[in-house]
């Protein structure tokens, strides 16, 4: 007998949110309807264990009738069963979905497990149930509604256990009769469910009158043996390998990974892949997928993920996280910061031991793992505090070293410096200088260096510590002077100082004349570190802070150029290589530009030409 009514009073609250909140995520719908039938097989599973059966959800594209089915050979219902679970709307927590939708939480909920069967209407202007109980007697039962509201529930004609469920697509949802979108949707969503999920699309009729289609057998889906439920000791080097080319779509092996695998206090399983990460830090994102019980959820969710992990690619399985809430509680669940704190610690780990054990190779990775680790301990103390010793600086001899290392090397010439280059190439004469005085080198010269090197400063534990770039001081550099030769040499440069202003067109450039240890250098531009970071930050962010550089000019007094400038009554001449000297001490810390290009080269021609007469 033919029942009809209206679904229940939360139905009316629930059907518009559905369709508002998951406007962007409509697809969510496939794999609600394939976890419904995951849910009915796992039940048929316990009431007859042991029994040897094809289980198997299989998901049947039909474009010429509009229509998708999600069928499947578990439980079934009953007619009460279809009543309970239908029509009375009785997923986990429907008021409590619309108590947290409708609070501050809008547009901030994740995870779509309970809204389960009504998420067909977000695509569907019909859907059917046809379902039979493996109850002895049942009946079976058709159940029809085209609004998610009022139905219509009859005897219906199904013969076999299992529920079909058809979703006749409305006109604004066709491209979800795409079979390349639907099964791309089916992979990502359902790709490791424990359940044998298949596809299978019903071919349109050809062209030619009266020749038959070509039998299509369904093609599985997904793989229900999930690498990382297996236990690390049971995988191979290229199980891991391999499962990160697949599920990523890479070509290139990862450098390392980190198997997670804990079942108290929490049940946490996953793998974490570290890939080439090297100079495009900036412009990297990685990928992590979360699951929950092997069913995909989304990708990159920075609640349960920390976020300088999201550098890295791999799956994480949370079978026991709350989903049904909004992303604020998330933030302050006691069991998801449990979660991303074990995560953060296995990953400090792994660091920890590969430099323990196996430097060498920790060492090889070090050049694209680096702007990850130092990223990670600028966002996490406690991730600082595990990994702090395993921080490595190269040097401009290749050498990897711990500023443990390096201060120990360099002691009793440096104190607590560093001396580093962002750019070995352009800052080469400042970085041969130090290293002609015995003195390491180390290479800063990615994105994230300029703010590590002041978080590693004002961090506990390092002070005194000083990050100081090779053209930031001249002292080092500088011949040993008598009282009377510095104050000569203060004279000289007091008389040089309006030249170069003059010649330079710098009314506030300060300059001083050294004896520097490398005669064959004309002059070097040193510039106050703290300063020039300011600048350099407030480029990086785009933003102009205008603050006039502190630049000095040093001009070796044990050049030849230098002495000849100083000697020369010639006042031609004499402005001309006052501004080329200046130049090229610029160009040893920073490109010139457009117009300063032009005249250095047309004051070099001159001066060429000087030469010549």
């Amino acid at each position: 007998m033919a029942q009809q009514g209206n679904i229940s009073i939360h139905a009316q609250n629930i059907m518009p949110i559905i369709k508002r909140w998951l406007y962007s995520d409509k697809d969510i719908f496939v794999r609600e309807m394939v976890s419904n039938g995951c849910d009915a097989i796992t039940k048929e599973k316990m009431l007859h264990p042991g029994e040897d059966e094809d289980y198997r959800v299989t998901v049947t594209l039909d474009k010429a009738a509009g229509e998708i089915r999600f069928a499947d050979n578990g439980i079934g219902m009953t007619a009460e069963e279809v009543e309970k679970y239908i029509n009375q709307v009785a997923f986990s927590g429907a008021e409590e979905f619309l108590k947290n939708y409708e609070g501050d939480n809008k547009g901030g909920i994740i995870g779509h497990f309970g809204l389960g069967f009504y998420s067909a209407f977000m695509v569907a202007d019909k859907v059917t149930i046809h379902t039979l109980s493996g109850q002895d007697d049942a009946l079976p039962v058709r159940w029809t509604s085209e609004d998610g509201m009022a139905f219509t529930m009859e005897d219906g004609d199904r013969t076999q256990r299992g529920t079909e469920i058809t979703l006749h697509i409305s006109d604004e949802e066709k491209d979800f009769l795409d079979a390349f979108r639907l099964r791309e949707t089916l992979n990502r969503y359902c790709g490791f469910m424990a359940t044998p999920v298949y596809f299978d699309v019903i071919k349109e009729e050809t062209a030619k009158e009266g020749e038959e289609a070509a039998a299509q057998e369904p093609v599985l889906i997904n793989a229900t043996k999930a690498l990382w439920l297996k236990a690390p000791k049971d995988c191979t080097d290229e199980e891991y390998k391999s499962f990160y080319k697949e599920v990523f779509h890479v070509y290139e092996d990862p450098l390392f990974y980190v198997h997670l695998n804990v079942d108290y206090p929490f049940n946490l399983k996953g793998i974490l892949y570290f890939p080439r990460i090297s100079q495009d830090f900036g412009s990297r994102e990685g990928e992590i997928k979360l699951f929950s019980g092997q069913v995909f959820v989304a990708n990159n969710i920075k609640e349960v993920i920390p976020e300088f992990l999201m550098l890295l690619k791999g799956v994480i399985d949370c079978p026991d996280l709350p989903l049904n809430v909004s992303r604020s509680f998330l933030q302050n669940d006691g069991y998801v910061k449990k979660l991303s704190a074990y995560i953060t610690r296995k990953v400090a780990d792994k660091l920890t031991g590969l430099f323990n054990t196996d430097r060498s190779n920790y060492q090889s990775y070090w050049d694209d793992i680096h702007p990850f680790v130092k990223y990670g301990c600028m966002r996490d103390g406690k991730f600082f505090d595990q990994v702090k010793d395993t921080l490595l600086y190269k040097t401009s001899a290749g050498e990897y070293l711990t500023l443990q290392e390096y201060l120990s090397k360099n002691e009793g010439r440096l104190g607590k410096k560093i001396i580093y280059t962002n750019d070995p190439t352009r800052q080469a004469a400042g970085v041969s200088m130090y290293v002609n005085e015995g003195v390491d080198v180390v290479t800063l010269d990615s994105l994230i260096d300029l703010n590590f090197l002041s978080f590693m400063e004002y961090s506990s534990g390092m002070e005194g510590l000083q990050f100081v770039r090779v053209d930031a001081d001249s002292e080092t550099f500088r011949k040993e002077m008598t009282e009377e030769e510095k104050k000569a040499s203060e004279e000289k440069a007091e008389t040089l100082s309006q030249l170069f202003r003059d010649a330079t067109g710098n009314p506030a450039l300060a300059l001083r004349l050294e004896a520097l240890k490398d005669e064959s250098l004309s002059a070097m531009l040193v510039q106050d570190e703290q300063g020039r970071r300011f600048s350099e930050m407030g480029r990086i962010y785009g933003q102009d802070f205008k603050l006039p550089e502190q630049v000095t000019l040093v001009l070796n007094s044990e050049n030849l150029v230098v002495r000849s400038l100083i000697a020369s009554g010639d006042e031609e001449k004499r402005p001309l290589i006052a501004a080329q000297l200046y130049d090229l001490a610029r160009m040893s810390t920073r490109p010139l530009e457009k117009d300063e290009i032009t005249a250095f080269l047309a004051r070099s021609g001159k001066l060429l030409e000087m030469l010549c007469k």
